[in-house]
């Protein structure tokens, strides 16, 4: 695959909703930090020239002995400090790109560990093809809009519907104009691809799997530690 690829894994949250003394990214799944599990994936990807870890401040010593340097993360090149919020924590990736000759950037989540090779492949092929690419499933439930009293309004059409996940990928310049115009209102935004919509630039969706679930909950953690056995055996 041509050109110079980049990683940028976000990991820069505190992870309130485990309610655990350790952070979830740090959390051991089948003896090793979850965080170590998305940055293989990267590691191992033949396509990925390099990874910038985005976390917190406090956390960087950490992250480069008991992670990095401890299983051998060649490809991680830098550790830097993230933001208040996802989005800033990205931008402070973005940022460290500036002077690199990165032509198309792969975002993921720290707590998704079960990305696939041909996630982030396919990721790069379409942000070269569209400019902006993500992976997303189709939603399995029913999903219904209610009033302020709890009665269904109306229903979606669950066809139309898709969960968005990461990889989110897309050529550099343009998530890094698109960053630096919205910088002051990051804060507003829930995912990368909703800061380039707001842009102009549409983002071309392409088939996820279920198992790369985000990893925010105990029960989440649970299901993780499922998914690895399957895989194992």
């Amino acid at each position: 695959m041509l050109g110079n690829n980049f990683g940028i894994i976000v990991s820069a949250g505190s992870g309130s909703r485990m309610s655990t003394p350790v952070k979830k990214q740090y959390l051991l799944l089948d003896g090793k930090p979850i965080l170590y599990y998305a940055l293989n994936r990267f590691q191992m990807n033949k396509n990925i020239e390099e990874i910038i870890l985005v976390c917190p401040k406090d956390d960087i010593d950490y992250c480069k002995q008991e992670i990095i340097e401890l299983y051998g993360l060649t490809k991680v090149t830098k550790v830097v400090e993230g933001g208040k919020t996802r989005e800033q924590s990205v931008y402070c990736g973005l940022k460290v790109l500036e002077k690199t000759s990165c032509d198309i950037v792969v975002i993921h989540d720290g707590v998704r560990p079960f990305i696939r090779d041909v996630h982030i492949d396919e990721g790069i092929k379409n942000a070269w093809l569209y400019g902006a690419s993500a992976c997303g499933v189709r939603l399995k439930d029913t999903i219904k809009i209610i009033n302020k009293n709890n009665f269904v309004k109306y229903t979606l059409n669950r066809d139309e519907l898709i969960s968005i996940q990461t990889p989110q990928c897309f050529k550099y310049e343009i998530i890094k104009e698109a960053f630096e115009k919205f910088k002051t209102y990051l804060d507003d935004f829930t995912d990368d691809t909703s800061v380039v919509a707001q842009y102009g630039k549409k983002t071309y969706i392409y088939q996820g799997n279920y198992e790369n679930i985000k990893i925010t909950t105990m029960d989440d953690l649970q299901l993780a530690k499922i998914f690895l056995e399957s895989m194992e055996l």
